[in-house]
């Protein structure tokens, strides 16, 4: 796209999406980008969580950009502060930090269909204007505070996993953590060897693997730097593994569903001494249903007297105490939430408004959707990354983010190519993709699960994707055209893709 008429592009957050995404647009060519972030850093969620041992559940060298392919990764499993390192020197050697611009939360955007732009506001009160609108926000970077009865009374520190204080001191003091999911498994063996007394209120078992961490030696950095083509295969061995063996698991294949439930019963046999408490720990639902964690050292953890897992639900908070439902009083210094993130309604923190001024809030009132999660009819000109649809269970975000990636290049390069003012995805399109999607999502285990942030409040799989990654990269190695409607630069009226002369001046 060097030296051809380009378009300007705005992206909305610097997390993996917004960073891998204007390294791409860069390497074409494409200078005219801005990045919007909130904060006054980059790093998206990787920024956020800083608590205690935060590390990534999918291996190092599957999750980092393929096409900035770091081999020399100090652990099999990055902790937070590397991964976020290696943002940021990824940001900097490809001269992506001077489009960035700090401290600028968004709030809104509209298009005008007479000059085919996105207008965007941010808090501050200033408009830009963009031909091409992005949202790199992401699903997990709103913090849930849960709806306890008390919870705004107690006097002691309280604080969610994703704004970890730092400055408090949990030496020798009586914590409570609300949640055993994600995050609480990574922070609970760090904080548990100091604190006086941690009481673990576990709202729901989870189904949990070994995870193997260990250093990466210095031979096994040297072969990946100087043999050509080994980072790039063990990358593509670590993401068939979870194509072959977890991918199955959310489809509910029997077989191998049945033998990883006993791989994880059995981790949890040989590390969890107390048989009630392993009784505690065994979900009620399917594997794979929820979040499969992976850890070495939460369930020893356990073990620990200073440590309990208390199974009755909370009842209320008191200036000084946990209440549950069996009619225990727990009394704690500090709470931590360790209860996950608002993922549903998308993009709650926007007013995206479209074409004739409608809402994309209006629009999903009935459940969030989009097309691969990417696009929505009615909002022409309008990219998600990580959007509805778009998590997965199996496998690394990153793989299905460069999958979208490549796809939004691809539109970009038929809307300079065409000189189109805009394409907008037909309705029909999105109907039939978001009927079979639903389809295929009925036969997961997320649907044969209870209440999980899988879902809206409605009880419908918002978030996950129910195929292959392979199938993804598939379907969105670039746009297929005639999904689009668009209209010309130079016209007035829409060219629209079919029959007749339209057709022909479309094609």
């Amino acid at each position: 796209m060097a030296g051809a008429p380009t378009r300007r592009v705005l992206i909305i957050g610097s997390g993996f999406g917004g960073i891998g995404l204007a390294i791409l647009l860069k390497r074409a060519g494409i200078d005219t980008f801005t990045i919007l972030e909130q904060a006054t850093s980059l790093g998206g969620t990787w920024r956020d969580n800083s608590y205690p041992g935060a590390a990534c559940d999918v291996p190092s060298m599957l999750y980092s950009l393929s096409f900035e392919q770091r081999t020399d990764w100090p652990r099999k499993w990055s902790p937070q502060a590397e991964i976020r390192e290696y943002m940021e020197d990824c940001a900097r050697r490809n001269g992506i930090l001077p489009h960035i611009r700090f401290g600028m939360p968004v709030t809104g955007a509209r298009f005008d269909d007479a000059s085919g732009t996105w207008t965007v506001r941010t808090a501050g009160g200033e408009e830009l204007t963009a031909d091409v609108l992005v949202s790199g926000v992401g699903q997990l970077h709103h913090p849930s505070v849960p709806h306890i009865p008390g919870l705004d009374t107690f006097r002691g520190e309280q604080f969610h996993s994703a704004r970890w204080n730092h400055g408090y001191d949990l030496t020798g003091k009586r914590v409570g953590v609300i949640g055993n999911a994600a995050s609480a498994i990574q922070f609970i063996p760090q904080i548990a060897p100091q604190v006086q007394r941690l009481t673990i209120f576990q709202r729901s078992a989870n189904w949990m693997i070994p995870r193997g961490d260990r250093a990466c030696s210095d031979r096994e950095k040297w072969l990946f730097a100087h043999i050509p083509g080994l980072a790039s295969a063990y990358r593509a061995w670590i993401w068939v593994m979870g194509e072959i063996w977890l991918y199955p698991v959310m489809r509910r294949r029997p077989l191998v569903s049945r033998l990883y439930s006993r791989y994880a019963l059995q981790h949890m046999q040989n590390t969890v001494a107390n048989p009630t408490l392993r009784k505690a720990l065994t979900p009620d639902y399917p594997i794979g249903g929820k979040r499969i964690l992976i850890s070495d050292d939460f369930y020893p953890t356990l073990n620990r007297e200073n440590v309990e897992v208390v199974t009755a639900a909370i009842e209320r908070v008191t200036a000084d105490a946990v209440v549950t439902r069996d009619g225990r009083t727990h009394p704690v210094d500090a709470l931590i939430l360790a209860t996950g993130f608002k993922t549903n309604p998308f993009l709650a923190s926007l007013r995206i408004e479209g074409l004739g001024g409608r809402s994309l809030e209006a629009d999903w009132s009935q459940g969030a959707r989009a097309y691969y999660g990417l696009t929505v009819p009615g909002y022409p000109n309008f990219f998600m990354l990580y959007g509805p649809n778009t998590n997965l269970g199996h496998n690394s975000i990153i793989f299905m983010l460069e999958c979208q990636f490549a796809y939004i290049m691809s539109a970009l390069r038929t809307l300079i190519a065409e000189d189109l003012r805009f394409l907008d995805l037909r309705p029909q399109v999105m109907d039939a993709f978001n009927a079979q999607l639903h389809t295929e999502l009925r036969q997961t285990a997320w649907a044969a699960t209870g209440d999980s942030w899988y879902k809206d409040g409605e009880g419908r799989i918002t978030n996950n994707w129910p195929y292959s990654t392979l199938w993804y990269w598939w379907c969105t190695r670039r746009i297929n055209r005639q999904d689009y409607r668009a209209e010309r630069r130079t016209v007035a009226s829409p060219v629209v893709a079919g029959t007749g002369a339209a057709a022909q001046a479309a094609a």
